[in-house]
């Protein structure tokens, strides 16, 4: 196995860990809350990683993906540790390692590094919080970073906090969603993103969309059922106005922050 070089400042996390994680976030079924995404950055234009990884990493899943188009979790969650293309917002690991998306979820600022697992809040499902854990490579104690990633985004995406800014729009014939989530105490709001994925279930969304409020259930601004189908695509801390990025959100529908048509 060849580990990947770098001339970034900061080390690369070793490899073999994440592989033995993402084995484990396949068998469990978890790789299914997450759509398709391009590595190709919208900012810098190149990919975020090479394509030996990316293929390493779906290989590791066991899934078909063609370089640049994969699979949003295999590439935001793990593949990004490995990035070291700078982008105008810094590098793409900034986002798990600074512990400013972790503290907008309400959760310790290590709460996303590879190797720092530790107690959550009470029902998070992370050790010490009296929920079971999702599990990962060495300990049926220590979930994999998938695991805790999905768990702090997916419920905000699907249901959105009461007092989380919300944004629903119909891209295909597909519910598309922003939910910003603003954890106490937290510098910045964490952006969350997600659609309904491609396939028999999708292509029953209606409407034109809109902006609201979240409210804990399964319907804001005002489409249903589709919210319990929404699969994440990325998420990453926002700073800014929001109110120009929903309003564009609901008045052009179209797919976002590289995603791609068949999440």
């Amino acid at each position: 196995m060849v580990e990947p070089v770098t001339d970034a400042p900061f080390p690369l996390p070793a490899l073999h860990p994440v592989l033995e994680a993402v084995r484990r976030d396949a068998a469990t079924g978890r790789l299914a809350h997450w759509g398709a995404s391009t590595l190709i950055d919208e900012h810098t234009g190149v990919p975020s990683i090479d394509a030996e990884l990316f293929e390493t990493l779906h290989r590791a899943a066991g899934l078909d993906a063609a370089f640049p188009n994969g699979h949003a979790g295999l590439l935001h969650v793990y593949g990004y540790w490995y990035s070291t293309v700078p982008t105008p917002y810094g590098y793409k690991r900034d986002r798990w390692h600074d512990g400013t998306l972790a503290r907008a979820y309400g959760l310790p600022a290590d709460a996303f590094h590879l190797d720092a697992p530790q107690a959550g809040p009470p029902g998070s499902g992370r050790p010490g919080s009296g929920a079971p854990s999702s599990g990962a490579p060495g300990s049926d104690l220590e979930p994999t970073l998938l695991a805790r990633v999905t768990g702090a985004a997916l419920p905000v995406l699907r249901r959105p906090p009461a007092g989380s800014l919300v944004a629903d729009a119909v891209v295909d014939g597909r519910l598309s969603r922003v939910v910003l989530q603003h954890g106490p105490g937290a510098e910045t709001p964490a952006l969350v993103y997600g659609i309904e994925p491609s396939g028999s279930d999708a292509g029953a969304a209606t409407g034109t969309g809109g902006i609201g409020t979240g409210t804990g259930s399964a319907a804001p601004p005002g489409s249903a059922p589709a919210s319990d189908r929404l699969v994440l695509l990325t998420t990453f801390p926002f700073s800014g106005d929001p109110a120009p990025l929903l309003e564009e959100f609901v008045r052009e529908p179209v797919l976002r922050w590289n995603a791609v048509s068949h999440s």
